[in-house]
């Protein structure tokens, strides 16, 4: 009898934790605003956080392919490994991607820079962060956490999760300072990719 109350115990205990990584999700992917995008011939990228779980997301070339070319670019060279999700906030999305040494800024594929981008800020959606300048985007991405389409206009979304959206909300719901950083370090402990045939073209730069 103690040993079933010590284990109903050490279950209660791990349910209260604040996060738990071995969390599964079941999603009906067809529920995804973003649905008529996915492909099992899209790249695959999977993002590991360190003490919250896995985020899985497809990128999309056929809505912005320099953008996901970029990524792939990131990603292969393990720039990721080890960064984190430096700002974040509660309601719009979580952003990382700052990298030791990043490449050449890269032309911003949305349409009030004169390229035509279908895809919105759903929720899930993977878009490029930037500065004011359009073409200034290098290695910074952000999730979106809740739809957010007045972005559609001035910023290059190019892929969407297709699972891990509860550590996506988990991260969304962490504590930050007056900046918008987390109060405590959320680190990417690595980044991989499947391309699933995908052939990764070479970077085109904002000033070539």
């Amino acid at each position: 009898m103690k040993k079933i109350l010590c284990l109903i115990f050490l279950l209660a205990i791990s349910l209260l934790g604040c996060h738990n990584p071995a969390v599964e999700e079941d999603i009906d992917l067809q529920t995804l605003d973003y649905y008529t995008y996915l492909s099992d011939d899209n790249p695959l990228v999977t993002i590991n956080v360190k003490d919250y779980g896995t985020m899985k997301l497809q990128l999309f070339p056929d809505v912005a392919k320099n953008t996901v070319d970029n990524f792939i670019q990131y990603i292969q060279s393990g720039s990721y490994d080890g960064s984190s999700f430096h700002r974040i906030i509660e309601g719009f999305m979580v952003q990382g991607g700052i990298v030791d040494d990043t490449n050449c800024s890269i032309k911003g594929e949305f349409p009030s820079n004169g390229v035509a981008n279908g895809l919105s800020h759903f929720r899930g959606v993977i878009s490029m962060a930037r500065t004011t300048v359009k073409d200034s985007a290098t290695s910074q991405f952000f999730i979106v956490h809740e739809d957010s389409d007045f972005l559609d206009i001035n910023y290059a979304s190019f892929g969407g999760l297709v699972s891990g959206f509860y550590v996506l909300d988990e991260l969304a719901n962490l504590s930050t300072d007056q900046g918008d950083a987390p109060l405590e370090k959320v680190m990417i402990n690595s980044m991989s990719i499947e391309l699933n045939g995908y052939q990764v073209g070479q970077v085109k730069c904002a000033s070539d």
